[in-house]
């Protein structure tokens, strides 16, 4: 009686908030040193602009006088200068960046010239949507939403329960139909967008 008396009492007893507990306040860390009550804020002076560069010499003579005589060029000069500089240096051409599917807005000519284009461009890759189902068949459309997409049950649950939703992103026309049918024989609505 009294041996179970007495492994109760160490087993009631938690040796570790006892170990643990008092390293968890900051006055008991070795690098801790208390802050006077009655000190004055310190007061920093910072620079009156921040440069991450730090302090930099001068420019040479050499660098002045080569920059009074670029100011000194004509405009047109002026504009020759960096092509002629990036040709001297070796360095690499930029590439033109596309500007396809971005809104320019009132930009002028090109932008609508872009839109003649687009549309004698015909379209290649579709957005599958699942419009809606019928809540008997929720299970089926389920199993065949995962097994064109690769989710697992709980994401496929969630993705058909937040109907309408793209399910299926860039696809070719042919797998778009393929996978609506799958759809619509499983008990849901599904379009091409």
């Amino acid at each position: 009686m009294r041996l179970i008396a007495l492994a109760r009492s160490f087993r009631a007893r938690p040796t570790l908030p006892e170990t643990t507990g008092p390293l968890q306040f900051r006055c008991f860390q070795p690098d801790f040193a208390p802050r006077d009550p009655d000190a004055k804020p310190k007061k920093y002076k910072y620079p009156a602009f921040y440069d991450p560069y730090g302090p930099r010499p001068p420019p040479s003579d050499k660098i002045i006088q080569l920059a009074e005589r670029i100011a000194a060029l004509a405009p047109e000069e002026r504009c020759q200068l960096g092509p002629t500089l990036g040709e001297r240096l070796r360095l690499p051409k930029l590439q033109p960046i596309s500007t396809e599917g971005l809104d320019l807005g009132s930009q002028g000519g090109p932008a609508g010239a872009s839109k003649a284009e687009e549309k004698k461009v015909e379209k290649t890759a579709f957005d599958v949507k699942l419009e809606k189902f019928d809540t008997a068949a929720k299970i089926k459309v389920i199993k065949e939403v995962r097994t064109f997409t690769s989710l697992g049950l709980k994401e496929a649950k969630d993705l058909v329960e937040k109907v309408p939703c793209v399910l299926k992103q860039g696809v070719t026309k042919e797998e778009a139909n393929d996978i609506i049918e799958k759809i619509k024989a499983a008990g849901g609505v599904a379009v091409m967008e």
